[in-house]
C-alpha cells in the first residue's frame, strides 16, 4: 500500500510538471457564472436552470480537453548559430512539428522558461494554427545569460484554445549542447582600458624597425639610445629618432588561473574582460599570442579568435602552477593575475598586470 501511494504521487508529479493549468480572467467570470447558475438551479429546482449549468459545465470539459489535444503530439527544436556570445541576443531558429494523424493544433504559444542557466527568448513564438504532419518555422532572438557549455535548452508551450477559459502549457526540454562564449560587449572600464592598452601597444613598438621614420619630441621613459643630439640642440629640447615598424604588433594576453576561492567573482570579470579585449585586438589586426597555465595558442598562426573565446568559455580555476615565460619577450604583455609577484621573475617584468586593485570587479557580481 505504501508503494502504491508513492508510486501514484510520483505520477501525479510528472503529470503536475507536464501540463500547467492558469484560468484566464473569462475562465475565470465563466466559471463564476457556471457555479451561480447550478446554485440558481439547485435552490430553485428548475430543470431549464439545471440543464443551462450543465452544457456550460459540458462546455468548460470540451474546452480543457481539446485544448489538452492540441498540445499532445507536438516537437519543438530550436537551433542557434555556431558562435554565440552571453548577454547578446542571437538570432535562431524556433521550429513546431505537429506529429499528430487526425487533429491540427491551434493557437500554439512558445516561450523561454525563466532560469539561471537556460536562455531568455525576445519575445515568444506563436502560430496560429499548425496543420496534421506540419512543422512550421520562425525566428527568434534568444540570449544566455552566462559563458559555459548549455545541454539543456527548456522552452513552455501553451495554448488557450478553444474559447481561451484555461490556458495550458507544457514544458519541453531540448538535450542540445550549445557552447557560450564570455560578453565580448563592453563593461564599465573596459573602453578605457582598451585606449589606455591601444596607446601603450603603439609606444612599446614605435621605434624597433630600422628605416629612419620622422624626429619627434623626447617623451616621458623612453630609451636614451634613440635621442638625437644634434637635433636637440638646435631645438633646445631632447629629440627623438622614429624607425619605422617592421613587424605588426603582438600582443601576449596571460589568464592565471591560480586564485583563492573569494576571488571567484573576480575571475569571471577577468575573464569577460580578456575575452572583450581580444576580441577587439583581434578586430584591429593585432597577433595575440594567448597563454593560461600550460594552454597556448597563437592567433592568427595556430586558430582565429575563436579558439580562444571557445577556452575562455570552459575554463575555470585550478591549483598552484609556476607560470610559463613569454612566447616573444620583445612583444607588448598583458596579464590577468590575484598574485602579480610571481609574474615579475618569470620573464614577465615589463607585463601590464591587471590583478583585483587594478581591475575590480563590480559591485554585486557573483
Amino acid at each position: 500500500m505504501p508503494r502504491l501511494r508513492a508510486l501514484l504521487a510520483a505520477l501525479f508529479r510528472v503529470l503536475r510538471r507536464s501540463i500547467r493549468y492558469r484560468t484566464t480572467r473569462g475562465g475565470t467570470v465563466f466559471v463564476l457564472a457556471t457555479v451561480a447558475l447550478t446554485a440558481s438551479a439547485i435552490l430553485t429546482a428548475n430543470n431549464l436552470i439545471l440543464l443551462f449549468a450543465c452544457a456550460l459545465m459540458s462546455t468548460l470539459l470540451v474546452s480543457g480537453l481539446i485544448s489538452r489535444l492540441c498540445l499532445a503530439g507536438l516537437e519543438v527544436d530550436y537551433v542557434v548559430p555556431e558562435h554565440v556570445s552571453a548577454g547578446r541576443f542571437v538570432p535562431g531558429r524556433m521550429s513546431v512539428s505537429n506529429r499528430k494523424l487526425l487533429m491540427p493544433s491551434f493557437a500554439i504559444r512558445v516561450e523561454g522558461i525563466p532560469a539561471a542557466d537556460r536562455p531568455t527568448l525576445r519575445h515568444p513564438v506563436f502560430f496560429p494554427l499548425l496543420p496534421i504532419g506540419a512543422t512550421l518555422e520562425q525566428t527568434v532572438d534568444a540570449s544566455f545569460p552566462r559563458r559555459g557549455l548549455y545541454r539543456t535548452n527548456g522552452f513552455a508551450v501553451s495554448t488557450s484554445f478553444p474559447f481561451g477559459f484555461l490556458d495550458r502549457s507544457a514544458s519541453v526540454t531540448l538535450q542540445r549542447e550549445t557552447l557560450v562564449y564570455p560578453r565580448i560587449d563592453p563593461q564599465p572600464g573596459f573602453e578605457d582600458l582598451l585606449a589606455g592598452i591601444n596607446g601603450e601597444i603603439e609606444s612599446h613598438y614605435r621605434g624597433l624597425g630600422r628605416d629612419f621614420y620622422r624626429i619627434r619630441p623626447y617623451e616621458t621613459f623612453e630609451s636614451a639610445r634613440h635621442v638625437d643630439w644634434k637635433a636637440s640642440a638646435h631645438v633646445g629640447s631632447l629629440q627623438v629618432r622614429e624607425f619605422a615598424r617592421e613587424q605588426e604588433p603582438v600582443v601576449e594576453l596571460f589568464l592565471d588561473r591560480e586564485l583563492p576561492h573569494d576571488l571567484d567573482a573576480w575571475f569571471e570579470h577577468a575573464i569577460a574582460c580578456c575575452a572583450f579585449l581580444a576580441w577587439r585586438l583581434s578586430g584591429q589586426g593585432t597577433a595575440i599570442h594567448f597563454r593560461s597555465n600550460g594552454y597556448r595558442l597563437r592567433q592568427p598562426e595556430d586558430a582565429d579568435i575563436f579558439g580562444i573565446l571557445k577556452y575562455l568559455a570552459l575554463v575555470y580555476p585550478r591549483g598552484e602552477q609556476p607560470p610559463e615565460p613569454p612566447f616573444e619577450p620583445a612583444s607588448y604583455k598583458l596579464v590577468f593575475t590575484a598574485a602579480p609577484g610571481k609574474f615579475r621573475g618569470a620573464g614577465w617584468g615589463g607585463a601590464r598586470l591587471l590583478c583585483p586593485e587594478a581591475l575590480p570587479a563590480p559591485r554585486g557580481a557573483r
